[in-house]
């Protein structure tokens, strides 16, 4: 017989996931290594790079192993950029003087907005489709650069600003990372962009995302990382 857990059980769960290639496991905030909202970001815009250089460099005789790096892909993205969205863009618009961190805020946001809409498509597409990698491509083109730019600009800013305001940059990084435990695991470009209607449409999305996720492929210990060690187009830039 089919139990279904009750929803405050499900939210509580990162993922329905148990055995990625690198096990995603929860640790209690108070043990958690503290580390600055910079250092959070550039982890998983690394991952987002090798997930995408994975997929990219499976060959077509292997559509399991690219399904399993599409939905790793898919899941990572949508996790982050939200998690931003809730948490990090409203820092900049706090704490960013003279209408700099609204502007910046807007600008990423709508950024977003474009990866979104690409990534609704390549969700739904399967490694034999004609458009499969080229969509992907077109998705990193703007992540890519996306990424680049908060590295380079947005965070040191950021970081400065906390430090003049007497703010902990890395509370706001265990703000970003608990964020990403309870937001939706799949593209949803028509869905808010800001709080507090962003994180409404999330809890809405959340558990049916949650629903789906568990009956995708996803990597494994075992999964090839055919991209392993390579570096994406355009995103050689953002590393140092």
């Amino acid at each position: 017989m089919l139990r279904i857990q009750p929803l405050t059980r499900a939210l509580a769960r990162p993922s329905p996931l148990t055995s990625l290639a690198r096990p995603f496991i929860i640790r209690p905030l108070s043990t958690a290594a503290a580390t600055p909202i910079t250092d959070a970001i550039r982890r998983d815009h690394r991952e987002l790079e090798s997930h995408y250089n994975n997929i990219m460099c499976t060959p077509s005789s292997d559509p399991d192993t690219a399904v399993r790096w599409q939905n790793q892909f898919v899941w990572s993205l949508a996790r982050h950029s939200i998690a931003e969205e809730l948490v990090v863009y409203p820092a900049f618009e706090e704490h960013i003087p003279s209408g700099a961190g609204k502007a910046m805020a807007d600008k990423d946001r709508a950024e977003h907005q474009q990866v979104k809409e690409h990534l609704k498509k390549f969700q739904n597409l399967l490694p034999s489709d004609a458009e499969f990698k080229t969509t992907l491509e077109t998705i990193w083109r703007v992540l890519s650069t996306h990424m680049a730019e908060e590295e380079r600009e947005d965070l040191p800013a950021l970081e400065q600003a906390l430090s003049k305001a007497g703010e902990s940059s890395e509370k706001l990084a265990a703000s970003f990372r608990r964020t990403k435990h309870f937001v939706p695991t799949r593209s949803h470009p028509n869905a808010p962009d800001k709080p507090p209607y962003e994180t409404a449409a999330g809890l809405l999305s959340m558990p049916m995302d949650s629903l789906m996720d568990m009956f995708k492929r996803f990597p494994k210990e075992d999964t090839p990382q055919p991209g392993k060690g390579k570096s994406a187009g355009g995103a050689a830039e953002i590393i140092g």
